[in-house]
């Protein structure tokens, strides 16, 4: 079993704020499928890579083969099928896969795959057989060309060394050529005579690099033939040239020349490719055989083939000749006729999808230019055109495409990008790329009611059940996000569960749940929520005020007079005047407006005796009673409403003349309101004559003589010194003195 030779190494460079890890891998050619190459996920997180919570952690944006590898939802790199490198890269000394792949967090992970070479192909020659002639006369030293093998494996494993089997007449003498490839020469050591052996077989054997090497032989036959006295010669046995791509047809490459003194067919040369030049080369260039001018014989593309190394052979007409033999390495050299090649490296390359909700720096898609050109010629600057709220980061062998602005998908749901390149060659060749940005749809509007405040006005005494009104909410967002329910805040009215007084539908149709009365309410808010099914949900509310309209369904009920079975007796004075007022009708409407305006009328019975006021209801005699009039009177009031259609109230009162009273204190309104005035006023006459009455007294009581206390009188003049003489009391011994309040019970004076 062969075992995975892994090799990471991690580098971690910033460029302004986004991340770029690079992770490479190395794996051996012709490992079994569902092989595990490398756990990226654990791989990038050592180097700090934000890796989403969840599979899958990381987006692949780019695969160069995916037939080859895939990477897993949970970060593992496997092979998909076994990998033969030597079919796949060929001799190419870097065989990579590279893949692109991107997190959450907008970092970018390189991956690269190098497949490692096995030594499994053995060099193999083209033919089983070689066979070349040699004059006899040949010179120790003289090197004749062979052809060499081939060996799909590469660098070490390619073909390393030839050798011949031990000989004292001939050796081998390794040459490297231009694209790395190894060839043998036949190199004569020592001089040949055909008299002696004209035929020799040697095996020629390829050995390559591996450990143990594998080997490949074909057998060299050797013909010695009679000598040519000269043979040709070419003036230098390496030529080197340069020549433009894309030259036309027939341009000139080099003008070689092989002399050979002899005369006559004997020192005519012809010129030719040696038998190993590959078909490639000969369909690229042709050689004329009498003047050995090599031309362009086909389509020279530097970026296919940078060099030519050509085997040419010039041998005369003579027997026995001995071809003389040079090498012309033709150096292609670039012209700028490639223009730049843009490769979108995402899943889908005419279209990427981006949310609305994407940040500032967000990667949406990863962009590679390569110009096939070198030099100035293939040196590409890259730009993004427009006006758009995206912009192009450039790193070293791939470009981003990055979220450089606000998206809002409602106000634009389509950017078509163009990104453009250009090489700094002369003249300048470009070329340009579509690309097609969707943005997709985030829950981030919610409903909105087309009316903040909706009112609608209901007659009362409605049927349950029936639609009231309907609310209408819009939602810019798509899908789910956009799908709108509608349902009623929880809340009382009343004292009572909102939801016993109205219901809505999905839809936002707002039906009654019981008949609304007027005259218990009359207007009541609710709150209607609409909410998107999006997650999370975004929600509104809007207040709805149901005004409940009066309806004439109450009947007015009479209040006064008291009734008993629809009848009220009053008495009125036989002799009461016209005008007296007999009773006041009072009736009670619940109703409003119109329905509730009460008229009052005498419908039947004695009319042409009363009549009454059609607003207050006051029924008055509108004729004398004589002594003859009879002693009862009956009437029929009825109070109705202006409701449509109206609806009554009757009362049948029985009036009764009385001889008992007096008509005179009871004359009517006016005459009673009169006496009443006069009542009052002699009652407020009379206290304000008592109040001046009792101050005047008051003020006659503080002028009057003090009175006279005997007692204290006959105190003071018992004190006094008794004469010998008695005096007659004289009108200046008596004296008035206060009187003491403790003596209120003795005598005044």
């Amino acid at each position: 079993m062969e075992l995975i030779q892994l090799t990471a190494v991690f580098l971690l460079f910033w460029v302004g704020t986004e991340a770029v890890i690079n992770l490479k891998y190395g794996i051996n050619e012709e490992i079994k499928p569902g092989s595990v190459i490398g756990n990226v996920t654990r791989d990038a997180l050592k180097q700090g890579f934000q890796i989403a919570p969840q599979p899958p952690y990381l987006r692949v944006i780019s695969n160069s083969e995916p037939r080859w590898v895939e990477l897993s939802p949970a970060g593992i790199l496997t092979t998909q099928m076994k990998i033969d490198r030597d079919v796949v890269c060929r001799q190419n000394p870097k065989c990579i896969i590279s893949l692109e792949v991107m997190s959450n967090s907008m970092e970018i992970c390189v991956i690269k795959v190098e497949i490692e070479d096995l030594n499994d192909n053995a060099p193999r020659f083209p033919t089983s057989h070689i066979d070349i002639e040699i004059s006899e006369n040949a010179s120790p030293g003289t090197r004749f060309p062979l052809e060499g093998a081939s060996d799909p494996d590469s660098g070490i494993f390619g073909v390393q060394s030839y050798s011949i089997t031990p000989n004292e007449l001939f050796g081998l003498e390794i040459k490297t050529r231009g694209d790395g490839s190894k060839i043998a020469e036949l190199v004569v050591q020592k001089s040949l005579d055909r008299e002696t052996q004209s035929h020799y077989s040697y095996e020629i054997s390829a050995e390559d690099g591996g450990d143990p090497p594998k080997i490949g032989a074909v057998q060299l036959n050797i013909r010695v033939i009679d000598s040519n006295d000269n043979n040709p010669v070419f003036d230098e046995s390496v030529y080197t040239v340069n020549v433009m791509e894309n030259s036309p047809v027939n341009t000139l490459v080099i003008d070689l020349n092989a002399t050979d003194p002899d005369e006559g067919t004997n020192g005519e040369v012809v010129y030719s490719f040696n038998s190993y030049v590959t078909e490639k080369t000969r369909e690229a260039f042709k050689i004329d055989p009498r003047t050995g001018i090599i031309t362009v014989n086909g389509v020279l593309d530097y970026e296919t083939t940078q060099i030519y190394e050509i085997d040419v052979q010039a041998k005369d007409l003579g027997p026995n000749s001995i071809p003389a033999h040079c090498k012309v390495t033709v150096n292609v050299m670039d012209t700028n006729d490639n223009p730049p090649v843009i490769s979108l490296l995402s899943l889908n390359t005419e279209m990427v999808e981006v949310s609305e909700n994407a940040q500032r720096g967000y990667v949406i898609a990863l962009v590679r230019v390569s110009d096939k050109d070198s030099g100035a010629n293939g040196k590409v600057k890259c730009t993004l055109q427009g006006n758009v709220p995206f912009r192009l980061q450039e790193y070293e062998s791939f470009s981003t495409i990055l979220v450089d602005g606000r998206l809002d998908r409602e106000q634009k749901d389509t950017f078509n990008l163009t990104i453009q390149a250009e090489d700094s060659g002369i003249p300048q060749l470009r070329a340009t790329k579509s690309l097609v940005v969707k943005v997709t749809d985030e829950n981030d509007n919610p409903p909105h009611f087309l009316k903040p405040h909706y009112q609608e006005m209901v007659m009362e005494n409605n049927l349950p059940g029936s639609c009231l009104l309907a609310v209408s909410a819009e939602d810019p967002d798509l899908g789910m996000n956009g799908t709108v329910s509608y349902s009623i805040v929880p809340g009382e009215i009343k004292h009572m569960d909102v939801n016993t007084y109205v219901s809505i539908n999905p839809s936002g149709r707002i039906y009654s749940m019981r008949s609304f009365d007027h005259e218990y309410t009359r207007t009541f808010d609710f709150k209607v929520l609409a909410r998107d099914n999006g997650n999370p949900s975004l929600s509104s509310n809007a207040t709805v005020r149901i005004v409940v309209l009066d309806v004439n369904d109450n009947t007015p009920v009479m209040t006064n007079p008291p009734l008993v079975n629809g009848t009220a007796e009053v008495s009125i004075p036989r002799n009461a005047g016209v005008g007296y007022m007999v009773t006041q009708v009072k009736a009670d409407d619940y109703d409003e407006g119109e329905n509730g305006r009460l008229t009052y009328t005498i419908s039947e019975g004695d009319r042409a005796f009363f009549e009454i006021d059609q607003v207050n209801g006051e029924v008055r005699s509108t004729r004398m009673f004589g002594e003859n009039a009879k002693s009862t009177y009956e009437i029929t009031v009825v109070a109705r409403d202006h409701g449509k259609p109206s609806l009554s109230a009757s009362a049948y009162i029985v009036v009764y003349l009385s001889p008992d009273l007096n008509a005179q204190e009871t004359i009517g309104p006016v005459n009673l309101s009169l006496i009443f005035i006069i009542a009052l006023g002699s009652i407020a006459a009379i206290l304000f004559i008592t109040m001046i009455f009792v101050a005047v007294k008051c003020k006659r009581d503080n002028k009057e003589i003090r009175t006279y206390n005997c007692r204290v009188a006959e105190y003071s003049y018992g004190n006094q010194k008794k004469s010998s003489k008695k005096k007659k009391l004289s009108k200046n011994d008596i004296r008035l003195v206060p009187r003491d309040v403790e003596e209120t019970d003795k005598m005044n004076v």
